[in-house]
């Protein structure tokens, strides 16, 4: 996964036994909130995943549409 705010975007690492684990989150969120160990080697940023949560409901009735980068 890949996330990314006003300051850049950061490679989100989830294994695919934390997938199976969080796959309702990883893949029904629209607000991913990400646990885990933050890893940089040189600019490259690399979050490797402990624990997803939905945190959708913290949007309320603000309308999100997702991006496509390619």
């Amino acid at each position: 996964m890949t996330l990314e705010d006003e300051s850049g975007s950061v490679n989100v690492i989830v294994w695919p036994s934390l997938l199976e684990r969080y796959r309702k989150e990883a893949l029904g969120a629209t607000l991913l909130g990400v646990h885990g160990v933050w890893q940089t080697d040189g600019k490259v940023k690399h979050l490797v995943a402990r624990r997803l949560f939905d945190m959708t409901a913290l949007l309320g009735e603000l309308t999100t549409t997702s991006r496509d980068f390619c």
